[in-house]
């Protein structure tokens, strides 16, 4: 089988990326040749015979927009040249003027426009203005993408749910969550030290962007007010700029209890030295973050506008109605302070979800809906406005 992937990367350090570098190891495994259309490329994967690189340059365009833009008129351009070669074209998103077999939806630009908690307004500066022009327009553009391809395959049934928006019959879709290394994130001793974080605490981890408003530092220092002296979090995330929230802590008196660590390289030692991981994400499609925290064999809070959410149990974790609210996010932290062992029970069967959702497990669901598409070219799940001549029966 020959088989087109088009992205912007193909890279263990980045998410998306990520998930396809999973799908291309996946389809060499099973000696399928792949051509990449992107703008980068794990170098390994360059060594391999059976890749090839169509390399589209970032370029220097102004703005995240007109980069997009650029890549995908040309990723278009050379596909409508080539198509004929290949079996299935793979695409993410809106990434590309062209008709494609898969198009894994990684975010819903429209989901986070409706979702309730975007920040956001068109007169509130130049750079918000910018924002919510961006993400309109991308809103449309993945009407389009979806209305063009045969199989759209969501990475969480929250994202089902809003490409459904979009006038995606839902059963129509292939959910295919993202997968998650379950060897290198995995339970082990703690190395406090190595990060200077205490010992004798219950320790929270919070990851995420600071600068983005949506991952929801703010309500959990709120609920960390709420909570004994002997609970705190430590910070994963880049602050080699200004730290948004150094002056909010301090002036909250919380300076002895939350950690900042900076971008961590080494995130899998970070979880297996922490307690449990707080995520109570104003809007995601899907966390790689929360998928590894459960395979470290951390007990999970959260809420349900964090995408991921929907594979936590009350046997692994807490899921919240609301991601601001604060005093519930208090209390579930407090009932895992205070009974030990069932926390321990709850990490223990957050690996073993988490042992359900590895990559190989990912990468051979996309490997069989290659397969049955390209056994049956006329195999389509199509919009709700066009005729439906073949639909799944659920999630592969």
């Amino acid at each position: 089988m020959i088989i087109a992937i088009v992205t912007h990367a193909v890279a263990r350090n980045d998410g998306q990326g990520r998930v396809n570098l999973e799908i291309v190891e996946a389809a060499l495994a099973a000696g399928y040749d792949i051509t990449l259309v992107a703008s980068r490329v794990e170098p390994a994967l360059l060594d391999n015979p059976r890749v090839r690189w169509i390399e589209i340059p970032v370029g220097r365009l102004p703005t995240r927009l007109l980069q997009y833009q650029s890549f995908a008129v040309r990723a278009g351009r050379w596909l409508a040249r080539h198509r004929r070669e290949f079996d299935i074209v793979h695409l993410n998103g809106f990434i590309a003027w062209a008709r494609g077999d898969v198009n894994t939806v990684h975010f819903v630009h429209q989901g986070f426009l409706r979702s309730g908690f975007y920040p956001f307004k068109l007169f509130g500066s130049m750079s918000q203005a910018y924002q919510v022009m961006f993400n309109h327009l991308n809103a449309q553009l993945e009407r389009w993408a979806f209305r063009h391809t045969r199989v759209v395959v969501p990475v969480s049934h929250k994202v089902a749910s809003e490409v459904a928006a979009h006038g995606i019959d839902t059963e129509a879709m292939h959910v295919i969550h993202n997968g998650v290394d379950t060897g290198e994130f995995r339970p082990g001793e703690s190395e406090r030290a190595r990060f200077a974080l205490p010992v004798d605490v219950f320790m929270l981890l919070f990851a995420g962007d600071l600068r983005v408003s949506r991952k929801n530092l703010d309500t959990v220092l709120d609920a960390l007010e709420r909570l004994p002296a002997n609970v705190h979090v430590a910070v994963a995330a880049d602050i080699s700029g200004e730290n948004p929230y150094a002056a909010t802590v301090a002036e909250r008196g919380l300076v002895s209890r939350v950690h900042f660590l900076g971008m961590i390289k080494t995130m899998p030692v970070v979880m297996r030295s922490v307690d449990a991981f707080v995520f109570p994400s104003r809007y995601e499609a899907m966390s790689l973050v929360l998928l590894e925290a459960l395979s470290s064999g951390l007990p999970v809070v959260t809420a349900k506008s964090a995408g991921g959410a929907e594979v936590i149990d009350p046997s692994c974790g807490v899921v919240l109605d609301d991601p601001n609210d604060a005093a519930g996010l208090a209390a579930a932290i407090e009932h895992l302070v205070a009974e030990p062992a069932r926390t321990r029970a709850m990490g223990e069967a957050a690996r073993r979800i988490a042992l359900t959702l590895g990559w190989d497990s990912m990468g051979e669901r996309y490997l069989a809906l290659y397969r049955r598409l390209a056994a049956r070219p006329d195999y389509r799940t199509l919009p709700g406005d066009a005729k439906v001549t073949q639909r799944n029966t659920g999630s592969i």
